[in-house]
């Protein structure tokens, strides 16, 4: 049980040799539910993105497909998930498309107003002060922004409970938990979406 614990350890931040098959998975694993994310955001093609908990770089490459004059910034604290983000975005990043940055999501590198769109995949489970972590989300979207949260679990089927038991430190939230928190931090309209069959859940949190 102990390096059972000690591998999903790794879903809140990679670390090592483990840490790295744990990234190069979810890069795998997480393309089903990644894809049903961004069916919910309408791109002009031209936006500024914001990767939040970036992981091993795969959302980033799909958005760089979908965004032909965009570019794309992915964060990250985990230095293993830097490393292979940086390894699988290369290219654009060599062009100028993608930067691929290690930071916390508790106090953002990013100045006011840079981004049209800033995600989160998978990962506002491990989010410590969440509301203070809204508002930075808020802080650095331009106006008529942007923050897409999107999760593997509805937080309502009790499916994610084992998971809870494996894996420390991880909170599930309902849309509905989530929305008052986003408005609090400054958002003025959330729109939920989560497919109960499917047990998912995408927020969406705009900035006026």
């Amino acid at each position: 049980m102990g390096l059972l614990r000690r591998f999903f350890g790794n879903f809140e931040k990679p670390q090592g040799t483990m840490g790295r098959v744990v990234v190069a998975m979810m890069n795998r694993g997480h393309v089903g539910i990644a894809a049903w994310g961004l069916s919910h955001l309408d791109l002009r093609g031209d936006e500024h993105v914001l990767d939040c908990g970036c992981g091993g770089g795969a959302n980033l490459a799909k958005f760089l497909q979908m965004l032909p004059t965009g570019d794309v910034t992915g964060l990250d604290y985990s230095t293993v998930s830097v490393e292979k983000a940086r390894e699988v975005n290369r290219a654009a990043i060599e062009v100028g498309r993608c930067t691929v940055m290690q930071g916390n999501v508790l106090e953002l590198p990013f100045g006011d107003g840079q981004f049209d769109v800033v995600t989160a995949f998978e990962t506002i489970y491990f989010w410590q002060e969440i509301a203070h972590c809204f508002t930075e989300m808020h802080r650095v979207l331009k106006s008529g922004g942007v923050f897409m949260i999107t999760n593997e679990t509805s937080g309502k089927t009790g499916a994610h409970e084992k998971w809870q038991k494996l894996v420390d430190n991880m909170s599930v939230y309902t849309g509905e938990e989530l929305e008052p928190l986003l408005m609090g931090a400054g958002f003025a309209r959330v729109e939920i979406d989560e497919d109960l069959k499917a047990d998912r859940l995408n927020v969406r949190a705009y900035k006026a």
